[in-house]
């Protein structure tokens, strides 16, 4: 679960050239099957995430998800994939000022919880689980020694609140507390400790171990992930979630693995099983299978991500102002998820470093 100093000073490296002008969008450094086509879809996405920034930071475009912590992580990230450093660069002030939002989101009653406390969401572990990881992969970026201080400080408690949080079978679920679990809830946390590890934290082997434990539980006879341990259904979505979670988990080879790969397989666009964007959770569902596919490797890697690539960009998706749209969620959702799923071969977010 741990990132390579070498891999993390490469990371930078690659950031810093960004910010100075040379993007991915230069011929030079295009990386594979970002096609022109595709990084004009990219840039009108991250235009339209640019415009649609609150003044405070945050993201949620629908009454009952403003200033929602896991919209504005998920829109941080997007910039992120981009190569845009916090502060520097030309959307870096619009990551410095997500990453602001969600420092400012911490509970003042519960110590490293990070969600909007006044909102009636449902599941405030996903605001807290995405909150952290998109910290931890910001982390040391920030030129600010007072911000990068106070990242840390946020980081440690919003760390030992996940930590305390898994529950005896290894799974989370939607409070911070140690009742009940679930597939969905359980990947995002155990990304963020991944992240956190990678960014420097302490996150014990233990942890990561019972969570591998907790996912296999989960997996079904068809290699897809049930909901709960106890059953609930398979789906892509789900599964994709299921095995990033184990990858995450530091689990990269097994039957498990292989399982999951044949399984997700199915729903590659242009096949008859695949999502259609009105089904719930396409964008969810793609923006794992995605990241799963890519940590595979190849040959997986390079027979799924065009087929997803051509589905985002190719079909009408995409709407004329930048936007992609998700029914439940909305237009911010939809394309800092899209846009995160279409950057993945730049390979700049830290938890995606090969």
């Amino acid at each position: 679960m741990t990132m390579t100093s070498l891999n993390r000073r490469t990371f930078l490296t690659t950031l810093a050239v960004c910010a100075s002008g040379a993007g991915p969008a230069d011929k030079a450094v295009t990386p594979d099957h970002i096609t022109p086509e595709t990084q004009k879809a990219i840039d009108k996405g991250l235009a339209y995430l640019a415009r649609s920034q609150a003044a405070d930071g945050s993201y949620g475009d629908r009454p009952a998800l403003q200033r929602n912590v896991a919209l504005t992580a998920l829109g941080g990230l997007a910039f992120m994939a981009g190569g845009h450093v916090p502060g520097k660069g030309a959307y870096g002030s619009n990551v410095t000022r997500a990453i602001e939002f969600v420092l400012a989101q911490e509970s003042r009653t519960v110590p490293g919880f990070l969600w909007h406390e006044v909102q009636s969401t449902h599941g405030p572990m996903y605001s807290h689980g995405f909150g952290t990881m998109f910290i931890a992969e910001a982390y040391g970026l920030v030129d600010d020694t007072a911000l990068s201080s106070r990242m840390r400080a946020t980081l440690e408690r919003a760390v030992r609140l996940i930590l305390n949080s898994q529950n005896e079978h290894g799974g989370w679920r939607y409070r911070p507390v140690r009742e009940g679990d679930d597939v969905s809830v359980t990947i995002c946390q155990i990304m963020a400790l991944r992240s956190a590890r990678n960014a420097g934290l302490t996150v014990p082997k233990q942890a990561a171990d019972k969570c591998a434990a907790y996912v296999r539980a989960c997996q079904a006879q068809n290699g897809g992930f049930n909901y709960f341990k106890q059953g609930g259904g398979t789906a892509f979505p789900r599964s994709a979630a299921g095995l990033c979670a184990l990858y995450s988990a530091g689990q990269y080879q097994g039957r498990e693995i292989d399982r999951a790969l044949s399984y997700l397989k199915q729903f590659k666009p242009g096949r008859s099983g695949r999502r259609e964007p009105t089904d719930n959770h396409y964008y969810y569902g793609h923006y794992y299978a995605a990241q799963a596919f890519w940590t595979a490797g190849e040959p997986h890697w390079s027979d799924w991500f065009p087929a997803v690539r051509d589905d985002l960009t190719l079909r009408g998706l995409q709407r004329s102002d930048g936007a992609w749209m998700d029914a439940y969620f909305g237009q911010d959702y939809a394309t800092s998820l899209a846009c995160i799923t279409l950057q993945i071969p730049n390979n700049y977010l830290p938890i995606l470093q090969k």
